[in-house]
């Protein structure tokens, strides 16, 4: 072939072999790949097809004879370099349909795929290899670990039941914290070896959801009291009482972001929310909501918060302590749980956390919900739960069924209240009206439920910008509504 013809084909510079024959098997092309991995020393133009080939193709009478069919199909052939060693290759033969008939193979060499092969398997089972004795190692370390910590805690605990001093009280107290938290840092290792090693399994049961928050609230009571903060928990009323999950892993996520949250908030308050946002047959997805007014993060260190061992400067190691591990840990339990996890935070005005998970739905909750009066807030502060009942101005319950005219007006009027106050920077108030636009957009498709919720976050972090981008994005919405309507 002419290099002319060869051009023509942009074959020449090909990666793969590519070389061409007649009718009797004379090859009358090749590109310089095949040049270079075939080894004839004359070069394989006027070489036949059966040199390269011989398992496959023979000739007689001037002619070659082969069982291959020509399709497109890729096969594996043993070509022969002109030194008659040879090697793997995946090869297709077509055949042009002209007169006389021309063949062209394209092949590509095997072996260094197949040596590649062998490598990858071998570094993969070197470093499950690896992985294994890593994990036992540190399981074995823990072990070791906690066995002394235990045993300093047990006489610790014995010692605070005697009669001391209030100094040596106060360093026992100490000593016990201490322990506490060195436990705590042995779980997570162990969490984090398990997740990493791929051998972490969860366990759902059935569970009743209030009694969990009550639970963790209770957990970070103390903490809560010691540094003079506010604490606000709200449960949605469309949250199932009972729901079927690992229960103690939500609660880790959560203990872990709300000790994060106490941790990193010197003064102000601390709000955990949980909604319903979805409902895909059997399972329920549930979101979870942590906001703090505390250092908060720069936007441009968010991305090492669920990094394993990274926090996001050594000053906040030294000052507040951590392995950096728990929120790696909990974004791969979130992750497991079918959700995501995120954060969006300001430097100097605090955090939100924010995650999502599946759970499975009990059998009593589906007949349950078709009853909920989806009036009534669960709202927990400072420990005490209040339940209200939200009316509008007249004095009647507001009409929950979202879309009808009369849901439409009464959002209207807590629309404009709501930005009202926003304007007038009462933020207090911008809250009980951001609850009442909640609770009128419960039976609201889910890309509503979505703006609302970034609307009530906004209002959370008093961020006049975003308030008025989602109250804009749900105006336009409800207006469209209307038209359809």
């Amino acid at each position: 072939m002419e290099d002319g013809s060869c051009s023509a084909l942009s074959v020449k510079a090909a990666l793969e072999m590519i070389f061409e024959f007649d009718e009797t098997g004379t090859i009358s092309y090749a590109n310089a790949e095949a040049e270079k991995k075939l080894e004839y020393k004359s070069g394989l133009c006027g070489h036949s097809i059966a040199d390269v080939f011989p398992t496959e193709f023979k000739i007689e009478e001037n002619a070659f004879t082969t069982e291959y069919p020509f399709d497109e199909k890729p096969r594996q052939f043993v070509a022969y370099r002109g030194n008659l060693t040879c090697f793997p290759v995946e090869a297709k033969i077509i055949k042009s349909g002209s007169t006389p008939e021309v063949y062209v193979c394209m092949a590509n060499d095997m072996l260094e795929k197949e040596y590649l092969k062998r490598e990858i398997a071998q570094v993969k089972q070197e470093a499950e290899h690896a992985l294994k004795v890593k994990s036992e190692f540190v399981a074995n370390v823990t072990h070791e670990l906690r066995t002394p910590v235990n045993g300093v805690l047990g006489n610790v605990k014995e010692l605070l039941d005697e009669d001391v001093d209030s100094r040596t009280m106060k360093s026992l107290r100490m000593i016990e914290r201490c322990c506490v938290d060195m436990n705590k840092i042995i779980d997570n290792i162990l969490d984090f070896s398990k997740l990493e090693a791929g051998k972490f399994t969860l366990e759902p049961r059935r569970f009743n959801v209030r009694e969990m928050l009550d639970y963790v609230k209770g957990t970070h009571s103390a903490k809560i009291t010691e540094k003079g903060l506010e604490f606000f928990m709200t449960v949605s009323p469309n949250v199932p009482e009972y729901v079927i999950g690992d229960e103690l892993r939500i609660k880790q996520v959560l203990n872990n972001l709300l000790s994060n949250a106490l941790k990193f908030t010197s003064v102000g308050k601390v709000t955990l929310e949980v909604l319903k946002t979805a409902q895909m047959n059997d399972r329920t997805e549930l979101f979870f909501i942590v906001i703090d007014s505390g250092i908060g993060i720069d936007k441009a260190d968010k991305d090492k918060l669920f990094q394993s061992f990274s926090q996001v400067d050594a000053s906040i190691s030294r000052r507040y302590g951590g392995t950096g591990l728990g929120l790696n840990i909990s974004k791969q339990l979130v992750e497991l749980m079918g959700g995501r996890i995120g954060v969006e935070s300001q430097k100097g005005k605090g955090s939100t956390f924010s995650f999502s998970i599946w759970v499975g739905s009990c059998e009593e909750e589906k007949s349950a919900e078709q009853h909920t009066d989806t009036v009534n807030m669960s709202r927990y502060s400072s420990g005490v739960q209040a339940v209200s009942r939200q009316e509008d101005s007249e004095g009647g319950e507001v009409l929950k069924q979202f879309g009808t005219p009369q849901n439409r007006e009464a959002l209207k009027k807590a629309l404009s209240k709501l930005i009202l106050c926003v304007e007038m920077e009462n933020w207090e108030k911008a809250e009980m009206f951001m609850d009442t636009i909640r609770q009128l957009t419960e039976g609201a498709p889910h890309e509503v439920g979505r703006v609302i919720l970034r609307l009530k976050m906004a209002v959370q972090k008093e961020n006049y910008d975003r308030i008025t981008a989602g109250f804009e994005e749900l105006k336009s919405f409800l207006q469209a509504e209307e038209v359809h309507a």
